[in-house]
């Protein structure tokens, strides 16, 4: 089971960027999917997450309203749209999904690779 995360890149403050990451492998069932962020510097944060069945998503205070995690079960990928980029957002972006493969009765915490997002003031 992996996870693959897509979408960084460079952008203007004020511009938007869309994150995806896809879960693949032998996978029985994902659960609650998410993505954190690291700075240079700084403690890898919370971004926001997305329950599985209701799609309930819970964000960090600090992402404004800026920010949108939505995801598409079929796919097993996860999204985040970000708007009105600020330099501060400049971090590595990392997925984050509870997946509980083929064959294993509990779910396991996985996380994809990260993906740049830097934003130029």
């Amino acid at each position: 089971v992996q996870l693959q995360a897509f979408g960084g890149g460079l952008v203007q403050a004020g511009g938007s960027l869309r994150l995806s990451c896809a879960a693949s492998g032998p996978i029985f069932s994902v659960a609650d999917m998410g993505w954190y962020r690291q700075a240079p510097g700084k403690q890898r944060e919370l971004v926001a997450t997305i329950t599985r069945r209701l799609r309930a998503a819970n964000y960090a205070d600090s992402m404004g309203g800026r920010f949108t995690i939505s995801r598409d079960n079929a796919k097993n990928t996860v999204y985040l749209q970000m708007n009105s980029l600020k330099p501060e957002d400049t971090a590595v972006y990392y997925c984050k999904a509870d997946i509980r493969s083929l064959g294993s009765s509990y779910y396991g915490a996985y996380w994809g690779q990260g993906t740049l997002v830097t934003v130029s003031s």
